[in-house]
């Protein structure tokens, strides 16, 4: 334990120092406020745009706004919160065992065991910080403007595509376990997202991989409901336990 949050202070100040910490809380509020921004203007957009549209044969009807568009847009953003993410720790490992800064602690008595876990959890901490922190803001603003009880398993939906995104994260601590640099971590998982959505395409597969999880959409709308979804969330669980627990023997058997 000694080990563990030795090496977990030095992730946290190194978060800090970098600058990426602050980066994160910066998007993770400008995407919560962003989300029901956009909801909240779409009908004054699309009453700019009508003369354009009706131009070419489009007639624009009125349109009213609910926290379903707010949320939509919050989902519809969540991938490019999960992407930054991945970019800023894509290098966590490789980075460490590219400059030898890992060598000093080590040879103090610290364990690559200590120094994996604190390393995992400084990534799925980042991760949760700066999703929940977006859903929070949503969240507040979307009850401020409309009624959030109009859509179905909003926090279900949530939980589902942040567990997700934890899968994702673990599959790039499972590749930094062997890879060389942070472009080949971000090369194989998105390899590795490709590879679910391509089996997703196969109906009998699709309730059962991490990526039935983005389906936030017909959670919201109570079409799918939270049992139809529960195997993908077992199956994204373990899979993600896996890769953690496989990628330890990788992690201690590895060269500095």
């Amino acid at each position: 334990m000694k080990g563990f949050v030795s090496f977990f202070n030095k992730e946290l100040r190194e978060l800090v120092r970098t600058g990426r910490l602050l980066l994160l809380v910066i998007l993770g509020v400008i995407f919560g406020v962003m989300n029901p921004a956009v909801a909240k203007l779409t009908p004054w957009l699309m009453e700019q745009m009508a003369d354009t549209l009706e131009g070419t044969g489009l007639m624009v009807t009125s349109y009213t706004v609910t926290a379903a568009d707010s949320w939509t847009q919050f989902f519809k953003n969540s991938p490019m919160g999960l992407m930054i993410v991945l970019i800023l720790f894509s290098g966590a490992f490789t980075n460490e065992y590219a400059k030898g800064t890992l060598v000093p602690l080590l040879t103090k008595g610290l364990s690559r065991g200590s120094m994996a876990a604190a390393k995992t959890a400084m990534l799925l901490g980042a991760w949760s910080g700066f999703y929940w922190l977006t859903f929070g803001i949503t969240y507040a603003y979307t009850a401020y403007f409309w009624d959030n009880s109009v859509v179905s398993h909003l926090a279900f939906a949530a939980f589902g595509y942040w567990l997700m995104g934890v899968f994702l994260l673990c599959v790039t601590v499972f590749v930094s376990s062997f890879a060389t640099s942070s472009g080949q971590v971000l090369v194989v998982t998105g390899c590795v997202y490709g590879m679910m959505v391509l089996l997703g395409l196969w109906g009998k597969f699709a309730r059962y991989l991490p990526t039935f999880l983005t389906d936030s959409a017909s959670l919201l709308s109570g079409v799918t409901q939270p049992s139809d979804v529960f195997p993908a969330l077992v199956v994204t669980a373990a899979l993600s336990l896996a890769l953690l627990l496989l990628s330890i023997p990788l992690t201690a058997k590895r060269k500095l």
